[in-house]
């Protein structure tokens, strides 16, 4: 994802005290980035999807017939809910380490209380919600930064969205042949 204010802006958090709502920030030599709350609502939005998608599993999903670029014009066949869960936790597993993973684990995936994850991992309440906020944020940035199909923006994920395709306006059309008084013969029926 190319980011810019336009981006971000619309997914900061207002209350946040890094960006007070702006949804970038100014790190060294005036250089601009996201702030961490953008790269968490992204995360919230992704898992969000992941739970609405986990929770109609049961159910038979449909199968979407897409068009691929490229000479052949190929089309495949795929269920976008069942991509995306799968998607959702292979990226995960891939990004985070083993610690992390875990805490992931059983508070998003199993959707477990903070106080049964504090006790099952040993943790404090403070170090748990930080390292929360940390797989939020590394998670957020890899959902939206994923190439070359990213996770988020959801609607091109499952709208299937066509990247970096050249648009050429068709030719004009010819001018119409000027009709002369010619009979039109209508078809005969029984």
């Amino acid at each position: 994802m190319h980011w810019n204010r336009s981006n971000a802006i619309g997914l900061a958090k207002v209350s946040c005290t890094s960006c007070h709502g702006h949804g970038s920030r100014l790190v060294h030599k005036g250089k601009e980035v996201p702030c961490h709350c953008v790269f968490r609502a992204i995360f919230r939005a992704c898992h969000n999807r992941f739970r609405e998608c986990a929770a109609k599993s049961g159910h038979i999903s449909t199968v979407s017939l897409e068009f691929s670029g490229g000479k052949e014009g190929c089309r495949v066949y795929s269920r976008k809910r069942e991509e995306f869960m799968a998607d959702f936790c292979l990226v995960s597993r891939r990004t985070l380490d083993d610690a992390d993973y875990r805490i992931f684990r059983f508070y998003f995936l199993l959707g477990g209380d903070w106080r049964l994850c504090c006790r099952r991992l040993g943790m404090d309440r403070g170090n748990f919600f930080h390292a929360v906020y940390r797989i939020q944020q590394t998670l957020g940035r890899t959902f939206a930064e994923l190439e070359p199909y990213p996770l988020f923006p959801l609607d091109e994920y499952f709208g299937g969205v066509i990247h970096n395709e050249d648009v050429h306006p068709l030719p004009p059309l010819p001018p119409p042949k000027a009709l002369k008084n010619v009979a039109i013969r209508l078809p005969l029926t029984a």
